[in-house]
């Protein structure tokens, strides 16, 4: 906990030292920037698979897609979501926290989908996932007391836009009166699934990030 210092007594000592006025952001504030952060990330985190998955595929295989997707996802993810962690230098410390957070999700999610396939195998993986992501998120920030409801956020709304997802890009593929090439349907399609998935699984990240923050909220502003 001590190496991400973002337990609420570490974070007003450097709002302290800054000399500024702390931003609190609110809880809308949290899941506008986490929905619109999250859904341009998760456009250019599954690019490689919209736009060259068969040839990703045939190179290295559908883990080693997985896993270029899960770099660009962490790179894209601190430059557009760090203001939701609350005090200076919180771009450096989102990385730090989101870095091994997310690769134990993407690992969780991918193992339970490659070993179950199908709906089954989504929810495990998106489960364990989220739940390793919520545990350490609310470790991090030395929120314990807020940890289940960390977890079922990132969770439910994670699950919501990744079925959303999948019936729309099921849909649009199936759409046969498009004036379109099928490559390029095939395209749309799965970039609908990764603007559903983006939204909900980044108000999830947003709503985590609030309740995690919860007591440093309280000892800056007394918001309950």
């Amino acid at each position: 906990m001590s190496w991400f210092q973002l337990d609420p007594q570490q974070v007003a000592k450097r709002i302290h030292a800054s000399g500024r006025p702390a931003v609190v952001p609110s809880l809308s504030g949290s899941l506008l920037r986490g929905v619109l952060g999250f859904t341009l990330v998760s456009l250019l985190g599954f690019a490689p698979w919209v736009l060259a998955g068969g040839w990703f595929y045939r190179r290295v295989g559908e883990a080693g897609l997985y896993a270029i997707c899960a770099v660009v996802f962490i790179a894209a993810s601190g430059l557009l979501m760090h203001r939701l962690i609350i005090g200076p230098g919180s771009l450096a410390r989102f990385y730090k926290l989101f870095t091994p957070a997310f690769a134990a999700y993407s690992i969780a999610w991918t193992v339970g989908w490659m070993l179950w396939k199908g709906h089954g195998g989504s929810v495990v993986g998106l489960l364990s996932g989220t739940v390793l992501m919520g545990g350490m998120m609310a470790w991090a920030f030395d929120a314990r007391r807020e940890g289940l409801k960390v977890m079922a956020a990132l969770f439910f709304l994670n699950a919501l836009g990744y079925f959303v997802g999948g019936v729309l890009d099921g849909w649009i593929g199936a759409l046969e009166g498009l004036p379109v090439a099928s490559s390029t349907r095939s395209a749309l399609a799965h970039a609908s699934w990764a603007v559903a998935y983006g939204a909900g699984f980044g108000a999830g990240l947003g709503w985590a990030f609030f309740l995690c923050q919860t007591e440093t909220r309280k000892q800056l502003t007394g918001d309950n």
